[in-house]
């Protein structure tokens, strides 16, 4: 046997054995040791495989895979460019703490700037973003994979494969194989929360920082304070529309709180940001402070849910909150028609519950935010780490990999820019429902809108059809005009892989109807 086959049926009977269910690889002639000691477990249904054509969309996949399973992910490529398309996978990775598992096939490092093809500097290629590096050479035996490290985040494994590179016909290894899947136990004796205040706010962003629903909601029980988050429909209990009501700065000078907690990150609107500046104490709950958010400050910091010794809100403070939010609703309102603010008010109300739902990032997580009334019974993703435009259809499709019938919002830019992660022939239920403005609708809401040269280096009008090009790929595909032809998307039950464009008339009009609405809240 080879010395690269050893190595590689090491590392998959040990990623097995440790209980991961799924790998993603591409397609390459380096990394054929790995490839094929997955597929031959996979023969034996000791892990699933999934096969992307190109490494930026496995690694986005993989993600998708993560954050479904809970469990972490390997993805394998060969040596060269194709570790780099892996990159923007691994910083959304590190900026959420989720375990991807990268496995890089190399050359033997003999032939490191020797001029060798495919053939440049992989280790530690990714820097900081990953939570543990080796650079194995093929001999290396035994080893143990770093799975502790996964807890915090990605780990990358450079593997040197030297020729041969095929494996012989054996496949008694497979017999050896145990499931034993790892548990990890929580280390940190649980910290206490004091706070003495009894106008309050606990602010959820969207991602949580990595916690659950069900602790953040347990939570947010024992606290009782107003809860305002980035994701409405997983809290029924939050105040809903805060991120538009808390524009007006009249209103934010009635809501100053005696404190904020703050789990996860507020990456969504500068409103709510600037009610948690106003606050002369805040705390902030989320695991990434001991890995990549190490300089955050806060009156106190906790990487897990603490215990609570604090007083309730008061009635009448819940009852401000309560106010402002109903009025705010009132004007939502008046906002009818087929619009962006309307369009997302309709998802967020029509998704079937027992759905998962994707959104990126962008104006579509904003006006889902904005616009939606809380509820519950919808499991709801965002790649909310580095919040790019960039891998939304290959995560969104890792996610309705675990799941029975996914819905995916986009805009038009995240849709392009990912347009060859349609590719694929697994049986996934993702239904697609793309936000067509014609380029980039966020721009018209920020100061940029107006100035020279706008539409040319911000607007980026691409002219293109997205459904023609789903189409293309081979996809069912259709555009809509109404909210009721949404309303019949969003019940139609999903089979396969399809998607929805919802042509908008222009990016302005999304713009001035937030524009209208922050106006009447500040004459409130």
């Amino acid at each position: 046997m080879s010395t690269s086959t050893s190595l590689a049926r090491v590392i998959v009977r040990q990623i097995i054995q440790a209980g991961i269910s799924d790998v993603v690889i591409s397609p390459g002639s380096r990394n054929a040791p790995l490839s094929l000691a997955f597929y031959a477990a996979s023969a034996r249904g000791l892990i699933k495989l999934h096969v992307r054509i190109d490494e930026r969309t496995a690694a986005f996949f993989a993600l998708g895979l993560t954050k479904s399973t809970g469990r972490p992910v390997p993805v394998v490529c060969t040596s060269g460019t194709a570790v780099a398309n892996f990159h923007p996978a691994v910083l959304e990775a590190s900026h959420t703490n989720a375990p991807l598992m990268l496995l890089t096939a190399d050359r033997p490092a003999m032939l490191r700037r020797t001029g060798a093809n495919q053939t440049t500097e992989q280790a530690r290629i990714f820097g900081k973003a990953v939570r543990y590096f080796a650079d194995i050479d093929g001999p290396v035996f035994p080893m143990e994979l770093p799975l502790d490290s996964l807890r915090f985040g990605p780990v990358h494994l450079n593997l040197q494969f030297d020729e041969p590179l095929l494996p012989d016909d054996s496949t008694q290894w497979l017999d050896e194989i145990k499931v034993s899947p790892v548990v990890f136990k929580q280390r940190n004796k649980l910290a206490t929360l004091k706070i003495q205040a009894t106008r309050g706010v606990l602010i959820v962003g969207h991602d949580r920082g990595g916690l659950s629903v069900e602790d953040v909601t347990k939570f947010a029980k024992q606290l009782n304070w107003p809860i305002v988050a980035e994701d409405p429909l997983s809290f029924p209990d939050a105040i809903a529309h805060a991120s538009i009501f808390l524009t007006s700065p009249a209103v934010r000078s009635v809501l100053v709180p005696q404190a904020v907690v703050v789990v996860g990150r507020t990456t969504l609107s500068r409103s709510i940001n600037a009610l948690i500046g106003l606050a002369p104490v805040s705390f902030v709950i989320d695991p990434r402070i001991a890995t990549v958010d190490v300089d955050r400050q806060a009156d106190k910091l906790f990487t897990q849910i603490p215990i609570i010794d604090s007083v309730m809100a008061s009635d009448e403070w819940i009852a401000q909150w309560r106010k402002y939010s109903q009025r705010c609703a009132k004007l939502i309102d008046e906002i009818d028609g087929w619009n962006e603010a309307s369009i997302a008010k309709e998802i967020a109300a029509g998704v079937p519950g027992g759905s998962a739902l994707y959104v990126s990032s962008s104006r579509p997580i904003r006006d889902l935010e904005g616009f939606a009334t809380p509820r519950s019974g919808v499991t709801t993703y965002a790649n909310r780490g580095l919040a790019g435009i960039d891998g939304n259809i290959s995560t969104a499709l890792g996610i309705a990999s675990g799941h029975s019938q996914t819905f995916a919002v986009l805009g038009d830019l995240s849709f392009l820019h990912d347009i060859t992660g349609l590719i694929s022939d697994e049986d996934i239920n993702c239904r697609f429902i793309v936000i067509n403005n014609d380029g980039g609708g966020i721009f018209s809401t920020l100061p940029q809108r107006g100035v020279d040269g706008f539409e040319t280096v911000f607007g980026t009008p691409h002219g293109l059809d997205p459904a023609a090009i789903a189409t293309s790929f081979g996809i069912k595909a259709t555009t809509i005009l109404s909210i009721s032809e949404l309303q019949q998307v969003l019940a139609e039950p999903i089979k396969g892989i399809s998607v929805v464009v919802a042509k908008v008339q222009s990016r302005e009009i999304n713009a001035d109807n937030l524009k209208s609405i922050y106006e009447k809240m500040s004459s409130i």
